[in-house]
């Protein structure tokens, strides 16, 4: 989907399919030294983080074994819950494994850093994250993000994997959102 399809919802771009590319790029070649020799694990939050994934591993040259989660801790709403339920769990044991979690965006921080114990707690030989974006203003909790993308400013975004109510997955940006999308057309 290209930004012209729903240009009335979208404010404005963030960041560009090259720019999206650039920094997937650049992480891929430090990931494939770091990971070298390793028996790694690619493991993606669903849906939002399918795309980074897809994009991510086309660019690495390691072996990748690559495994998915559906996590959920926002409810209903469009905050964070803080209580990180597994809807779907990952079909690897990851005793051993170096996992890298690879995340489209760092909103609160309290499901990634969730999963990171978790996978600690179930035996990886190492847990690190790359995360497209990070969101700073709405961090509750820190975490460490070995390999960052992009922060952003404090805005409802969409685009490369991200939605509001399922939609604007597929857009191959990283966009705002108009608030009257997402508070309702008060007009």
């Amino acid at each position: 989907m290209q930004i012209a399809d729903v240009q009335d919802d979208i404010d404005r771009v963030l960041l560009t399919k090259e720019q999206i590319e650039k920094k997937i790029t650049e992480a891929a070649a430090v990931i494939d030294r770091d990971y070298k020799d390793k028996n790694v694990l690619l493991l993606a939050v669903l849906k939002g983080a399918v795309n980074t994934l897809v994009a991510l591993s086309s660019h690495l040259h390691l072996n990748a074994q690559m495994d998915f989660m559906s996590l959920s801790s926002y409810g209903s709403g469009s905050e964070s819950s803080g209580k990180v339920t597994i809807r779907q769990d990952m079909s690897v044991d990851v005793r051993g494994r170096h996992v890298l979690i690879v995340e489209d965006i760092v909103d609160s921080g309290l499901t990634l850093s969730w999963l990171m114990d978790l996978l600690h707690q179930r035996g990886a030989a190492s847990v690190e994250a790359f995360a497209l974006l990070n969101k700073p203003a709405r961090n509750k909790v820190h975490v460490d993000v070995k390999y960052p993308g992009y922060e952003i400013p404090d805005e409802f975004v969409v685009g490369f994997g991200l939605d509001y109510d399922e939609k604007y997955r597929n857009l191959d940006s990283i966009a705002a959102l108009k608030p009257k999308v997402y508070e309702g057309d008060q007009s």
